[in-house]
């Protein structure tokens, strides 16, 4: 199913994309046979197919399962049993999803094969590139990547996100030279386990070899703006290293002095000379272009919940082209943009045949819920019917939840994005990313489901009924117009008693509010915490009191723009900037939180069979 080729023969790697489109419907059929002639016999699918390989049977027998579903077995492979529970071929790995399950990250498993198919998916994407950009191979690319902590497990096998997977493994550090694929980054940097030491090096190594850059990015819009903001911080430090031909004595990891240091080498008073001037200016807006000024495009993931990042991103970028190369999660790699210079809002994915048996579960949606502007609830409103379609029978047009067989022992897997179908090329579909299913508040690579929140609220709702106050309504937004993004509450409070208007909360208390704001961090799940704490990616959550009447407020907005007074629910989530405004201008009290929540690295425990 993997088809080998020179990563730096372009053509060749767009042949290979012709051919899998064209044939997309035997390719799947194909792939779908071998996941069942492999795995027809483990401990999960025998169950349902006895050891028969048919795709009716297969459609028919198996049920579509979430996460919820699986978890036990993945934990028993976890704890030490064998692979051939769910994988004939040995799971050499679990990955770990940015979604969770009890508070803790979900874990995919994998396997040493599907690491080449991930090799071979990142080296389709360079021949697309050079169909729309000339050059690049004259040149180098500042990318920002990083790795994230390990999970122990009982059985030792790894735990860990995928990214940080794939760069630790051979298939990326022994790499082949691509020529039109080179990095300014030396390995030793990405591989630091210290992030600040990592983007320091990442950022310092981009800048000395400014004029090589042709293109700039990072995985997703938040890491790069991220990053960007460590450089306003750091840029005075940076250009002394560059002035003096010295790194910085703070930077103690071994791998980043060395490598950074060969590429230092010399005192470049000339260049930090330029650097100075540039991010001294009055303005940073156009700073990415002033910076490196050869720069072609900014390649990140813009769809989704980083569309928020846009118009920070254009801010910076001095009218560089947004570029999402890729769709993929951690239980699949799944497709690519065949028109990179698209516009974010157009971004469609095609997805590969090859890489997994995907089916399409139809979505519908509900009526006025499809445009951003009269959608006051964050949810999709939407829900499904249980006949699920093949890859090349979708419709124009139609929504879809994504199902997954993998080859690495998921089947039928509910992923939960929601996509919808914007055309075909050849014989495969192209898709737009809608939304992920349930997920109501997003900055980095956390995802907070409507039930986290309700969660998180409830228990810090408790500090303030000693002080004789209620919560009578809340709402939320990812509020990302500052760096880093942060989880933002309205919450509109009533004082005990009958007749009393809470236009005059005197007796509300700053430290008990901020306490409020501590509680829902520390009661949200493992992934946000780890992005607060460690990643530094999210910052301090806030609670916005709102003034008596203002929910009413919003439900006559939301009426307005056609929902059903009969059927009006508060939502939990704002999408609706005319929604937020109105909430915004009833903000009595802002509050924040003044500590970063617990974290540690997530250590299993031994499952013992009583």
């Amino acid at each position: 199913m993997l088809l080998n080729f020179d990563p730096n023969d372009s053509e060749a790697g767009l042949k290979i994309l012709e051919d899998l489109t064209t044939d997309a419907n035997q390719i799947q059929g194909q792939v779908l046979n071998k996941i069942l002639m492999q795995n027809a016999w483990t401990e999960y699918l025998s169950g349902f197919l006895e050891g028969l390989v048919d795709k009716e049977l297969f459609k028919k027998k198996v049920p579509m399962v979430n996460y919820e579903d699986i978890k036990p077995y993945i934990e028993r492979i976890a704890n030490g049993e064998q692979s051939e529970i769910i994988s004939f071929q040995p799971i050499t790995e679990l990955l770990t999803s940015s979604g969770t399950s009890g508070g803790q990250p979900k874990m995919m498993p994998s396997t040493a094969e599907d690491l080449d198919r991930k090799t071979f998916f990142y080296n389709l994407l360079v021949p697309v590139m050079n169909k729309y950009v000339d050059g690049l191979d004259q040149g180098k690319g500042m990318y920002l990547l990083f790795i994230k902590p390990e999970i122990s497990t009982p059985s030792n096998l790894r735990a860990r996100p995928v990214l940080t997977s794939y760069y630790k493994s051979d298939n990326f550090r022994n790499r082949p030279y691509n020529r039109y694929n080179v990095y300014t980054s030396p390995d030793e940097t990405i591989l630091c386990s210290d992030s600040k030491q990592s983007m320091y090096c990442q950022l310092l190594c981009g800048l000395v070899q400014r004029d090589e850059v042709l293109r700039v990015g990072a995985v997703f819009a938040s890491a790069f703006l991220r990053a960007i903001k460590f450089l306003e911080d750091f840029w005075r430090e940076i250009c002394s290293n560059i002035r003096t031909g010295q790194i910085s004595d703070w930077i103690t990891d071994p791998g980043c002095r060395s490598s950074v240091s060969s590429i230092l080498r010399m005192p470049n008073p000339d260049l930090a000379n330029s650097l100075e001037k540039e991010c001294g200016g009055e303005s940073w807006e156009g700073i990415i272009k002033k910076i490196w000024p050869r720069t072609k495009y900014i390649e990140v993931i813009v769809t989704g919940s980083m569309a928020q990042y846009i118009p920070t991103l254009e801010f910076y970028s001095g009218g560089l082209p947004l570029i999402s190369t890729m769709y993929a999660s951690s239980e699949c790699y799944f497709g690519i943009n065949f028109n990179p210079l698209s516009k974010p809002s157009d971004v469609s994915y095609t997805l590969l045949p090859n890489m997994a048996y995907f089916e399409f579960l139809p979505v519908e949606k509900s009526p006025g819920e499809t445009t951003q502007e009269v959608q006051c609830n964050g949810n999709s409103g939407s829900h499904s019917v249980k006949e699920t379609v093949d890859l090349v029978d979708v419709k124009l047009g139609q929504y879809y939840e994504l199902i997954v067989t993998t080859f690495t022992g998921l089947y039928r897997y509910r992923v939960g994005d929601i996509l919808m179908v914007t055309g075909f090329y050849n014989n495969a579909p192209q898709f737009r990313f809608v939304q992920r299913q349930n997920v109501v508040l997003s900055i980095d690579t956390d995802k907070t489901s409507e039930e986290d929140l309700l969660k998180a609220v409830t228990e810090a709702k408790k500090l303030l009924e000693p002080l004789g106050f209620l919560l009578t309504e809340y709402t939320s937004y990812p509020d990302a117009s500052s760096l880093p993004g942060h989880y933002v509450l309205f919450w509109e409070l009533k004082a005990k008693g009958n007749n009393i208007n809470n236009s005059d909360l005197t007796g509300l208390n700053g430290e008990i509010m901020e306490e409020c704001c501590s509680r829902v961090e520390e009661s949200l799940d493992y992934v946000y915490r780890r992005c607060r704490t460690k990643d530094k990616s999210i910052g301090a959550l806030e609670i916005r009191v709102v003034r008596h009447g203002t929910f009413d407020a919003l439900m006559d907005y939301c009426v307005s723009q056609g929902s059903s007074v009969n059927q009006y629910k508060t939502p939990r989530c704002m999408k609706s900037e005319d929604a937020l405004k109105i909430l915004d201008s009833r903000v009595a009290w802002r509050f924040f939180s003044k500590k970063v929540p617990f974290w540690e690295p997530y250590k299993m425990e031994v499952n013992v069979a009583k």
